[in-house]
């Protein structure tokens, strides 16, 4: 079968799936305190899920990350990941992975490794357990640091994922970098990105530029740039000291889009091409109006790769939040 190529010649084979809206945080870059979220029929059911899935699968989709919300939060969710596993024991999945905020991985932890995962990405912005309290406003700090125990314990690879904020996580640096190294995880930094309105909070204020964040690291380790390249948004260093693995996700200050090779589908079935586009294509239609042919959803994802777009537009350079988007990114996926 032809496989997903976009206008600008870069194959998709990376899609990215929220499968719910819903957390049981409510971080203040990511979520208003007080969310409204989508009824429960406008949901696709795990059952579409999985047909939605096998068919990206199908035109060559080879990793497939499982997001949110809290996507563990999502009841019967194992159902799911299980049926994923047929088809990573044919080969045509190469890899099924999952960023979680940590909350639900103590009691998860086991099953998720017994369908196949074996790398959890868990969003984590400070080890200050009042910090954590505040900025995820419902969180608690203890019950996140279990579940990341229980995922090692069952033998899946942890990376962690930290936003940068400025006046937040600063001091924090070279703890969490430190902490990291003695669990061996690897350590991802994220610009905070223009994503949705959430009440009161000040996007620009926020905003800890990874350059300078790579400067006071380098202040304290010898870094040594990788040339490692998943498709993704992330560069990377070695930290000579440790040995360890440091990210940067920098989507405002160095455009990763030149090598993208993914898509999102949200939980209600909408396919957007661009994480920091409006542009989306609506797959459910064309998976609910034809439940007996997959040809009609097919054609449905070929159309909308074809308009996937050369990148977004996120700046922060002239000091207001241009390229903003409308939605959170709860409901897109992380």
């Amino acid at each position: 079968m032809t496989p997903l190529i976009d206008p600008f010649q870069r194959a998709i084979n990376y899609l990215r799936v929220s499968v719910t809206d819903r957390c049981d945080f409510r971080c203040v870059y990511c979520m208003s305190e007080n969310m409204t979220f989508l009824p429960k029929k406008e949901l696709l059911t795990l059952e579409e899920l999985d047909r939605m899935c096998s068919t990206f699968i199908r035109l060559g989709v080879e990793k497939l990350r499982i997001t949110g919300g809290e996507p563990l939060v999502r009841r019967d969710i194992m159902t799911f990941f299980r049926a994923m596993t047929r088809h990573l024991d044919e080969g045509t999945l190469r890899e099924l992975t999952l960023t979680t905020n940590g909350s639900q991985l103590e009691r998860f932890a086991g099953d998720l490794y017994d369908a196949g995962v074996r790398r959890v990405n868990v969003s984590l912005d400070t080890l200050d357990e009042q910090k954590f309290a505040d900025i995820t406003r419902w969180g608690r700090l203890p019950q996140v640091l279990s579940g990341i125990d229980a995922a090692q314990k069952a033998g899946l690879r942890v990376k962690i994922n930290a936003v940068a904020l400025k006046g937040f996580n600063e001091d924090e640096l070279f703890t969490m970098t430190e902490w990291c190294a003695a669990r061996d995880m690897d350590l991802t930094f994220i610009e905070v990105m223009p994503m949705g309105d959430i009440g009161n909070e000040d996007r620009l204020g926020q905003y800890w530029k990874l350059s300078d964040l790579r400067d006071e690291l380098s202040k304290e380790y010898t870094l040594t740039d990788l040339p490692e390249r998943t498709g993704g948004p992330a560069r990377y260093v070695r930290l000579e000291e440790t040995g360890q693995k440091v990210g940067f996700i920098t989507p405002l200050t160095h455009n990763f889009c030149e090598s993208c090779n993914r898509v999102r589908l949200t939980c209600t079935g909408e396919l957007f091409m661009c994480l920091g586009q409006e542009d989306n294509a609506d797959l459910r239609s064309a998976l609910r109006n034809h439940p007996k042919s997959d040809q009609p959803l097919e054609q449905a994802i070929r159309d909308a790769i074809a308009l996937k777009p050369k990148g977004h537009d996120f700046d922060y350079s002239r000091q207001t939040v241009d390229g903003r988007v409308s939605r959170h990114m709860s409901h897109t996926g992380g």
